[in-house]
This record gives C-alpha cells, sequence and structure tokens, in this order.
C-alpha cells in the first residue's frame, strides 16, 4: 500500500483510495462535500472504474428503524465476507453546517473493520433526504472496491424519493405502527420502492401491517396499470427486524436477487 497523499492532488487522493487507504477516501469524500478542486481531478478517474457496486438506497418515514436494520444488513454481509459502505445522511447542524453524527455513533462496531466505511454526510439544506454530493461519493466507494454501497436518507418526512433516481434499488422501510396506510401510499414513497421491508418484526402487529401493505400494492397495481396508464412497480413486501436480525440475511438475499436479475452478475460481491 503507498502511504496516502500528504497534499491535496487529487489524481494522488485517488489513487491511494483505491489501494486501501482509508484516510485517503475519508479525505477525498470531505473534498467532494467541500467542492475542492482535487475532488473533481479525482471524480474523472474514478467514476470510469466505477459501475459494478450495488447501490442501495434505504429511505422511509422516521422511527422506522433504519439505522438498526441498515447496521443489521453491514453485519449479515460481513458474515459472508462482503466488504460494505454505508452513506449515512444526516441532518445538519444548526451551529457547524456538519452533520450529527447519529448514524456513525450507532455503527461504531465496525469501527476496526478495514472492509467497513460508514460516512455520515450533512444534507446541509439538501430536499430529498440526501446530500447534494451523495452520487459523487457513491460513485467513488464503487470505485474503491465497495460491491455492496447502502445510503441511508435522512428520515425526516414521507417525500425522501430522490434516493431512488442514485440506488439500483431502493428499500422502503415501514414500522408496524405506519398509520393510516392511505396516507402512506399517497407518500409517493411505495412508487419508488423495490422492496418494502417492514421493520420491527418482534412487535405485535407486524403480520398484520405487512399483509396491508400487500393488500394495498396489489389494489394499486390493479387500478393504475388500467387503461393507457403505467403500472407501477410491485415490490415485494419482506419482514424483518435490525434489532434481532429477524429476517435480514432473507433481506440480502432479496436484494442480491434483484441486482443479479437486473445485471447478469454471477453471484454478489
Amino acid at each position: 500500500m503507498t502511504a496516502p497523499a500528504s497534499g491535496g492532488n487529487g489524481a494522488a487522493l485517488a489513487a491511494d483510495a483505491r489501494d486501501g487507504s482509508r484516510r485517503a477516501l475519508s479525505r477525498l469524500l470531505t473534498a467532494i462535500e467541500s467542492r475542492n478542486p482535487a475532488a473533481e481531478e479525482a471524480l474523472r478517474l474514478l467514476y470510469p472504474v466505477a459501475g459494478s457496486a450495488h447501490v442501495v438506497g434505504v429511505t422511509g418515514p422516521p422511527g422506522g428503524g433504519k439505522s438498526t436494520l441498515v447496521s443489521a444488513l453491514v453485519a449479515a454481509a460481513r458474515a459472508a465476507d462482503r466488504p460494505v459502505a454505508v452513506l449515512a445522511i444526516d441532518p445538519s447542524s444548526p451551529v457547524t453546517g456538519g452533520a450529527i453524527l447519529g448514524d456513525r455513533i450507532r455503527m461504531n462496531d465496525y469501527v476496526g473493520d478495514r472492509d467497513v466505511f460508514i460516512r455520515s454526510m450533512a444534507s446541509r439544506g439538501h430536499l430529498g433526504g440526501l446530500a447534494g454530493t451523495t452520487a459523487e461519493s457513491a460513485a467513488v466507494l464503487d470505485a474503491c472496491g465497495f460491491g455492496l454501497v447502502f445510503i441511508e436518507t435522512v428520515g425526516t418526512g414521507q417525500s425522501e424519493v430522490e434516493v431512488a433516481s442514485i440506488a439500483d434499488t431502493t428499500v422502503v422501510v415501514q414500522a408496524p405502527e405506519m398509520g393510516d396506510e392511505i396516507q402512506a401510499m399517497k407518500a409517493g414513497l411505495l412508487e419508488v420502492a423495490d422492496l418494502v421491508v417492514v421493520n420491527k418484526a418482534d412487535r405485535p402487529g407486524a403480520d398484520r401491517a405487512a399483509m396491508q401493505l400487500r393488500a394495498m400494492l396489489t389494489l394499486g397495481d390493479e387500478v393504475a396499470g388500467s387503461g393507457d396508464r403505467p403500472r407501477p412497480k410491485r415490490p415485494e413486501v419482506l419482514l424483518a427486524s435490525g434489532l434481532t436480525a429477524q429476517g435480514v440475511p432473507e433481506l440480502l438475499a432479496a436484494l442480491d436477487r434483484i441486482h443479479e436479475a437486473r445485471s447478469g452478475d454471477d453471484g454478489p460481491q
């Protein structure tokens, strides 16, 4: 491994990050968030070698347990010896403008694992549940050898659908106490979902919530697909618990199936 670049040279940062330097990777992501000229140089070099990773967006209303579920998915991926990265989009601090690092603190079990890279990014007022440089950051992680990249949205509302334009696969997380099912459908989240996960499956009402979602999606498919109207996605509804890991291996397997079906890959990375 080469030593991390001491200066702000984008080409050196890109080379060191690809060579396995986590310090260089962190500095490169910081440069991207800061719109540093070095980042532009690095991205020109990294974009051509990106494109093999499975980028998974995880979104949903607040209280669904997205962070806990992502952490459980990271554990399942690492059990299979797969390198994995997480971009956790956090609300911005009103004082510093930086990220409020709740997600990275919750995932500190992986601090010593070099095949896990977790980065909190401040939304900095960007709407849609993402940060302004999320797409570029995901491409860098892809180019640096992380075959599975999770993007977790802020979780401040029900309009966080922008992640679907960046991710290869979009997971919408709902809690058993999701409230008004019609409101959930109107939110638009279910329309971008490739998979819907009722998290906290260990709680009462989880099975009923999954049944209601499946019924809603079946009805919506019949109505929206009639006439000349486009037929929406028909996402699979799964039950899982990020806290107990119930259903998490099955969720990871479902993600792999979707990715392999779309890309023709021989197997998960």
